[in-house]
């Protein structure tokens, strides 16, 4: 099968989905992932999206979207959340790879999400850095405190449109392509057991 490069954002998340449904109905392909691309990327690369997911090791962007090398520009930090350096990650790939979807891809029983939910509703306190990773999840925590329902879910899900909503109001690089249409930007949760990427 030959996979032609996309063309417009909704190309490109179009193309993410199948892959999911490639991946889930146990029939992969393991496109580009031969040492032949790896001559064909040795100069440049031209990934079609930017995908800002946790790093948990569950969580393996390529495997679950069955897709090839070079073909998508991943930035991991456990809790997937926005920082300078994240967000000069993402305008990179935009900027010099021409990318034009970013998904925020957050997944289920996160423990980034967890571990901040113990902190803000338990007052459960963690050293080292770990705190750092706590304080800046804690405001997507925080706007789920009268959710009902799972806390983890609800914070999980508030974590991934706080981040869309900061890359959204970036600017002036990233705010004005998603005005224009030119780039989108979208949410994704990831479910452990079945291996389904949802957008919302």
């Amino acid at each position: 099968m030959e996979f032609d490069t996309p063309q417009t954002p909704d190309d490109a998340l179009k193309r993410l989905l199948e892959g999911n449904q490639r991946f889930v109905a146990e029939e992969t392909l393991h496109p580009r992932s031969g040492f032949d691309r790896v001559r064909e990327l040795a100069a440049s690369q031209k990934p079609f999206a930017v995908l800002l997911c946790c790093a948990d090791s569950r969580v393996v962007p390529e495997i679950l979207f069955d897709q090839g090398l070079g073909d998508l520009f991943v930035v991991r930090i456990a809790g997937n959340y926005v920082e300078d350096g994240i967000l000069g990650s993402i305008e990179y790939a935009v900027q010099y790879c021409d990318v034009r979807l970013i998904m925020v891809l957050g997944h289920e029983r996160c423990g980034a999400v967890q571990a901040t939910v113990s902190a803000v509703f338990e007052g459960k306190k963690f050293a080292g850095s770990i705190a750092h990773l706590i304080e800046a999840i804690t405001p997507a925590v925080e706007s789920t405190r009268k959710h009902p329902g799972d806390q983890v879910e609800n914070a999980m899900r508030a974590n991934i449109l706080h981040n869309i909503e900061t890359i959204c109001n970036s600017e002036p690089f990233l705010k004005p392509l998603i005005s224009q249409g030119a780039l989108k930007v979208v949410g994704g949760r990831y479910d452990l057991d079945s291996g389904i990427v949802t957008l919302f």
